[in-house]
């Protein structure tokens, strides 16, 4: 493969991410095929060495993926770092997605159930006064502000717990993603 096909399917497997980190990858896989070329090394050499360019894409943009989730901790970079890292291999997302879609639905549905309890005992933390509950206007008081803090606190845990699973997706994907040996490096070295 030459420098150009290589490049070339690199940007297309990079479209997507942020120009300037594009930019920056492109350059890097450049200087590693000037340098293999200045060692005597042909452009097909370098490509083999370098490997597959389409996986190496799904490799940064994972990597890329990860680093933003560990940079921002927000909603949308979890989401990609997800997605970039489903995109390492077709074996993985038969395996992954489904386990990851039924955390995902028991985490939504426990997050609607405390959401609820909250403002159901708001609701019984106004209304309780003006009502005849059991154990008078003082026992719906102490119990809507129960139910109120409960649900905040399991809202907590379910946070700690969240931030936990995308810490292990992180980790899965670095697992998963492995070092580039420097086009330099003869491939019978080890």
């Amino acid at each position: 493969m030459t420098r150009q096909a290589f490049l070339a399917r690199l940007r297309e497997g990079l479209a997507g991410l942020p120009a300037h980190v594009i930019t920056d990858i492109v350059a890097d896989y450049e200087t590693h095929f000037a340098d293999g070329v200045a060692a005597g090394r042909t452009e097909a050499e370098v490509a083999a060495a370098l490997g597959d360019p389409s996986r190496l894409a799904r490799e940064l943009r994972a990597e890329h993926g990860m680093k933003r989730w560990e940079e921002q901790r927000s909603p949308s970079a979890a989401g990609g770092a997800i997605f970039a890292l489903l995109g390492l291999g077709a074996i993985d997302i038969i395996f992954l997605l489904p386990l990851l879609m039924g955390v995902l639905g028991a985490i939504f549905g426990i997050g609607i159930a405390v959401i609820a309890v909250f403002f159901a005992g708001g609701v019984v933390f106004a209304a309780g006064p003006f009502t005849d509950p059991p154990g008078g206007p003082v026992a719906a008081l102490l119990a809507g502000i129960g139910m109120m803090s409960g649900a905040a606190s399991v809202g907590a845990l379910l946070t700690i717990v969240v931030i936990g699973l995308m810490n292990a997706l992180v980790w899965y994907g670095r697992l998963h993603y492995r070092l580039l040996k420097p086009a330099l490096e003869p491939q019978g070295a080890a």
